[in-house]
């Protein structure tokens, strides 16, 4: 089945592409691999989710976060590569969650985003490795920042 169409069938609104917001590529593919600089959560409306979780923002706002994050990667891809169709399979995330330091649930947090890739890609391409650390600050009070690694198909 299409990703494209994937993301049809499971009613899902990607989110505007960002804009860099420094010096940097959104995208950078290196053979048949696409390293994706780290996302946030942005909604539709241009809004992000921002707090800390473990403070003001429980663990389900900070999944919520993570899976928004998801979204708006997949509207990167989407941007930039043309087609998700292009992706062969998820590789790596490194997700990051803006907590207290008392927090220790980030793995159930970055869930959000695993568990989107999971229904959109399958579980045979959607499931790759994955670090999942808390941090004491995120750009912009974000909940959440996540960066990845796809392969591409040949």
């Amino acid at each position: 089945m299409s990703f494209d169409k994937r993301i049809e069938e499971l009613g899902l609104e990607l989110p505007p592409c960002p804009k860099p917001a420094g010096v940097y590529k959104p995208i950078l593919i290196v053979g048949d691999m696409c390293y994706v600089s780290g996302q946030g959560p942005l909604r539709s409306d241009g809004t992000l989710i921002v707090g800390t979780v473990g403070d003001n923002l429980d663990q389900q706002g900070g999944y919520d976060a993570a899976r928004q994050t998801g979204l708006t990667m997949l509207s990167t891809l989407k941007t930039y590569l043309g087609s998700l169709d292009r992706i062969e399979r998820v590789v790596k995330l490194l997700g990051m969650v803006n907590c207290t330091a008392d927090f220790g649930a980030q793995p159930a947090v970055i869930n959000g985003c695993s568990e989107l890739f999971a229904q959109v890609f399958g579980e045979d391409h959607g499931v790759g490795t994955r670090s999942a650390v808390g941090m004491n600050a995120l750009p912009g009070g974000i909940a959440v920042e996540i960066e990845a690694i796809f392969q591409l198909k040949k």
